[in-house]
């Protein structure tokens, strides 16, 4: 059986942080809260979250017209893939010669596609519909549009596992380099689903916090005692992967290496999570059994902790069981909680955080949680230190698990 790691040469990021991969590592490594009031949900129950700065322009970033033609998300994953591209400089012309394939997660795909085609339908009827509802708003749009775009003839999905769609994707992709399907994977998450028929779902579940006790920019709040709910987030993240033989006679270095990947379903609920985090447990020891590590040697864990009090606790008792010596985050306490673009997002800044031996501090942890009192946690200021494996933990609706194994 193959486990050979795989290189990660190139990393495009789209998220509340900031526009490119330089601008998020800056921002998340300052602890800096993105989480603003917004007009267009005055009339949500939740009237605020985390965007993408309102300086991203599609059409400019992607160099040519693509705005009317692809709905929001895809746009997202389309700049972020072309920036991850040039980051690996990995050319149109070396990609003509390269079976590359796509896979990429999203938990509702063209969101605003089908939110603005249902209000057009109410408002005037079955003519006023787009004739491009269906082509911007399928949920394999999104992979489908970055094989056009990208010339990419390899295997092309999308994988939907809720809130673990970004990770589930990069996992697939590294399952497609070690079998020999491909030379090159693109892969990650994106979504765009703020929008006030989104934030109400959420808020019935009672998901999301209702800033209660700070304001919205300190409300994402993971491990912190204050925790109610996360901010909703929208974004992508994508990377380039490569069989590490090919960066190599290509001169590239990578940001790291994706060494292993585990997958499990709790089998317990469609929302809440395994109270004893047996699902979460076992995909840990899965990622770093692939990896060939034990759980001992991870060093740091960007944590799924999204500033539930359920999710936080649990997922915290499962940390301080199975990776008691790793230093933990979590960047949604930045970004918030960007759905199926999450694990996709945080695997990139787990990335950069082996490269640069750096991670990144939780933004707006105060007070640990009862539980979190055992974790390792990274306060307010980033930590230099040394470690050579790192692990990404993304969890879904529906019992899904997957988590991430890099080394350097």
């Amino acid at each position: 059986m193959n486990n050979a790691p795989a290189a990660i040469t190139g990393i495009g990021l789209i998220t509340p942080a900031g526009l490119g991969r330089t601008v998020n590592w800056t921002a998340v490594c300052a602890g800096r809260p993105t989480a603003r009031p917004m007009e267009e949900l005055k009339d949500a129950p939740v009237d605020f979250a985390s965007m993408v700065p309102a300086t991203f322009d599609a059409n400019r970033l992607a160099g040519h017209r693509i705005s009317r033609s692809y709905d929001r998300s895809t746009q997202f994953a389309l700049v972020a893939a072309h920036a991850a591209l040039n980051d690996a400089q990995l050319t149109a012309n070396a990609r003509a010669n390269a079976r590359v394939g796509v896979v990429i997660g999203t938990a509702f795909g063209g969101a605003q596609t089908y939110d603005d085609n249902h209000a057009r339908l109410l408002a005037g009827g079955p003519p006023a519909v787009t004739a491009r509802f269906l082509p911007k708003g399928l949920v394999n749009m999104v992979s489908g549009v970055l094989s056009i775009e990208l010339g990419a003839t390899g295997p092309n999905m999308v994988v939907s596992t809720a809130c673990a769609s970004g990770a589930t994707a990069i996992g697939l992709g590294l399952g497609l380099l070690r079998s020999d399907a491909c030379d090159v994977v693109v892969c990650g998450g994106t979504d765009a689903a703020v929008t006030p028929l989104h934030v109400a779902g959420f808020h019935k579940l009672r998901a999301l916090s209702r800033a209660r006790k700070h304001p919205p920019e300190h409300a994402s709040r993971p491990f912190d005692v204050d925790h109610d709910g996360f901010v909703i987030a929208e974004g992508a993240a994508i990377i380039v992967l490569e069989k590490e033989k090919d960066a190599a006679t290509r001169g590239v270095r990578p940001h790291a290496h994706l060494a292993g990947y585990g997958a499990t379903a709790d089998a317990h609920h469609v929302t809440a999570p395994h109270p004893q985090g047996v699902g979460a447990k076992a995909a840990i020891r899965l990622a770093c059994q692939d990896a060939g590590i034990i759980a001992d040697d991870v060093g740091h864990v960007n944590a799924h902790a999204t500033s539930t009090p359920t999710g936080d606790a649990v997922e915290a008792d499962v940390l301080a069981d199975v990776t008691p010596n790793a230093a933990v985050t979590s960047t949604k306490g930045v970004t918030g909680h960007a759905l199926g673009a999450a694990g996709a997002i945080e695997a990139a800044y787990t990335a950069l955080a082996l490269r640069s031996q750096t991670v990144p501090p939780v933004a707006n942890l105060d007070q640990p949680c009862t539980n979190a009192h055992a974790l390792d946690l990274v306060t307010h200021h980033a930590r230099r230190m040394r470690f050579d494996v790192a692990l990404s933990n993304s969890f879904g609706f529906g019992g899904h698990n997957a988590v991430l194994a890099l080394t350097k």
